[in-house]
């Protein structure tokens, strides 16, 4: 059977906590990495980007981890882990380079701290953890309409000792957006169904 297409949910940044309206879409898709471009003027974002930019203009995971560091975007949680870095850059990373231009560099971003505001909302005592139902709560806040045996999984994927972490809360903000995204550009009749090749399918899942 068939979901409906907007059952599937998993909104794009744009709008409010950086969630569009119910049932909008957008495909941001940012000009691929490879060379510095001209320096956006006035872009706070620019400095933070060459500064740890490697000679080809891209960032990989390290100088990703070291820059989210030092931003401080992680606030008073604690700083992210190399492998959520890494899926970070998955996200974004279109032609499977393994690194992100300044324009996905830019596009995290707007989407870290979305993820962060909504976690912030459920995470009011402010003790960097969430409970599994707050986790619940917030991917269907974020428009993702998935099967309580599929929240199961994503409880028991991403917790530990019972409680959902900020960085691990990313990770799971990260799998969701990507596979959705990658769902989405192949459910051309919007049924909420496809049909994969295999290697196709290794590609979707593996790549993140």
């Amino acid at each position: 059977m068939a979901y409906p297409y907007s059952g599937y949910g998993g909104q794009m940044p744009g709008g409010p906590m950086g969630v569009p309206p119910p049932g909008s879409y957008q495909q941001q898709y940012g000009a691929y990495p490879g060379t510095f471009a001209p320096a956006p003027a006035q872009d706070p974002m620019w400095g933070y980007f060459t500064a740890i930019a490697g000679q080809d203009g891209e960032v990989d995971a390290e100088e990703l981890q070291r820059c989210l560091t030092q931003t401080g975007i992680s606030g008073t949680y604690a700083p992210f882990s190399l492998e959520t870095c890494r899926i970070m850059i998955a996200m974004l990373d279109r032609d499977y380079s393994g690194k992100m231009g300044f324009t996905e560099f830019k596009e995290l971003f707007t989407v870290l701290n979305g993820w962060k505001q909504n976690f912030m909302m459920v995470d009011r005592d402010n003790s960097g953890s969430v409970e599994p139902h707050e986790l619940s709560q917030s991917i269907t806040s974020m428009g993702y309409r998935v099967s309580p045996q599929a929240l199961g999984c994503i409880i028991k994927r991403f917790s530990r000792g019972g409680r959902i972490y900020f960085d691990d809360y990313v990770a799971c903000c990260v799998k969701l957006r990507a596979l959705t995204g990658n769902f989405r550009m192949r459910d051309v009749m919007q049924q909420g169904s496809v049909n994969f090749q295999y290697d196709d399918f290794i590609l979707c899942t593996m790549s993140i």
